[in-house]
């Protein structure tokens, strides 16, 4: 029977040491818990508010693990660690009942306490309420005390539990945050991996494709084929798709590479706007005008995103006007934002969230080829830098994209 207990005993501890670990109080070392300081700061003013209105000159937040006490707020003393069984609130804490006692050395519960006998401490007043979250988990208590004989009015005893509830909220809110603090990290270690397995499949695939593009266009300058015959359609078809497909391939590598690896510098917006013109083959036609702007970027990740852009403006051009691209930007001590303003035919505002998602495209007829990846990857570029991307619509038609890019230190 004895070892049953124990057995239980000890899987009690185990499993409270872990939930004070999802609240981001790590029991398992002999020091005093540290909460975030914001979380810190408000349980010392709790705990202050808690002495004054109760006239005692000490109070603490006590948290209770298997080993220990240990103080992560306090008014009147200095917070510090003492073993559990020293504890006086852990004797009482797990009734879930407030205990309020006028002199701890006459009852039989506390009297051979060391902080009641002098070892420790001269506690003679002591009223504490335990710290009871809605899952029912009790992590400690928030007490005050004193080395004088007192009594509490009820009233007193019902804002010294009011308090207590002001507590486990701080404490409730501290959990949160591990748990937005956990999946945040999960998320990014899988991102992360989800890129580098993304970057390796299109990789090991556009070299096979690049090969069999090329015999293709060899049997298409082969002498022996017939331009009309039914071999040339076929190679025409292959040729097309191997060429869309390699063309996806690369917005996917692109779009993994995102965020790895960035050296922002301040960089030129009209130099480098005009190596994407020239890249593409529009820089001379007056299609696209830029306004000079310096942006603290990645200088080949701003390209990327500049290419995406002025891409997509090519790709879905009105069928009614002739194209133009207008490149802009503001910028102030926070930063600057570019503005990549087209005269297309727009995205309608109820579409505008789901085009920045990976794979999406709206197939509208008419629309140029795409992989639905390059506005996602504009999308990854900009929060990577800190910064965000926003679609709007130009005033008398078509899309403006506006990208932030926060300034360096």
């Amino acid at each position: 029977m004895t070892r049953a207990h124990g057995q239980i005993a000890f899987t009690d501890d185990v499993s409270r040491d872990l939930e004070l670990q999802e609240y981001g109080l790590d029991p398992a070392v002999d020091s005093v818990l540290l909460p975030n300081a914001a979380v810190m700061s408000a349980l010392q003013n709790l705990v202050r508010l808690a002495t004054e209105l109760c006239g005692a000159p000490y109070g603490v937040v006590n948290i209770i693990s298997a080993q220990y006490q240990h103080q992560i707020g306090a008014w009147g003393v200095e917070p510090g660690v003492c073993s559990r069984e020293d504890s006086m609130c852990a004797k009482v804490f797990l009734s879930r009942e407030r205990t309020v006692v006028s002199d701890a050395s006459q009852d039989p519960r506390f009297a051979d306490n060391p902080f009641v006998t002098g070892e420790i401490g001269k506690v003679r007043f002591y009223a504490s309420v335990p710290l009871q979250t809605d899952s029912g988990f009790v992590p400690g208590t928030l007490c005050v005390f004193s080395d004088k004989t007192k009594d509490l009015r009820p009233e007193q005893v019902s804002m010294l539990e009011v308090l207590a509830k002001q507590v486990v909220e701080l404490l409730e809110l501290q959990h949160r945050t591990v748990q937005l603090d956990r999946t945040y990290a999960e998320l990014k270690d899988s991102n992360a991996k989800l890129a580098g397995f993304a970057g390796r499949v299109s990789h090991d695939l556009r070299i096979p494709l690049t090969t069999i593009l090329g015999y293709v266009e060899l049997v298409e300058d082969d002498p022996d084929v017939e331009p009309e015959s039914t071999a040339a359609r076929y190679l025409e078809r292959i040729g097309a798709s191997g060429r869309r497909m390699l063309g996806m391939l690369e917005d996917v590598l692109s779009y993994s590479r995102v965020g790895g690896g960035i050296q922002p510098a301040h960089v030129s917006l009209r130099e480098v706007t005009e190596e994407v013109a020239g890249d593409l083959g529009i820089e001379n036609d007056g299609m696209v005008d830029v306004e000079d702007l310096t942006v603290f970027a990645d200088r080949g990740q701003l390209r990327t995103l500049l290419q995406n852009l002025v891409s997509n403006a090519v790709n879905y051009r009105s069928p009614e006007r002739d194209l133009h691209i207008h490149i802009s930007g503001v910028s102030n001590y926070q930063g600057a934002t570019i503005f990549v303003a087209d005269n297309g035919k727009g995205i309608n505002p109820e579409d505008r969230a789901k085009c920045l998602e990976p794979l999406v495209r709206l197939r509208r007829q008419g629309d140029g080829p795409g992989s639905g990846l390059g506005l996602a990857t504009c999308s990854s570029i900009a929060k990577a830098h800190g910064g965000d991307l926003t679609l709007a619509e130009t005033p008398g038609g078509g899309t403006t994209v506006a990208v932030s890019f926060p300034t360096g230190s």
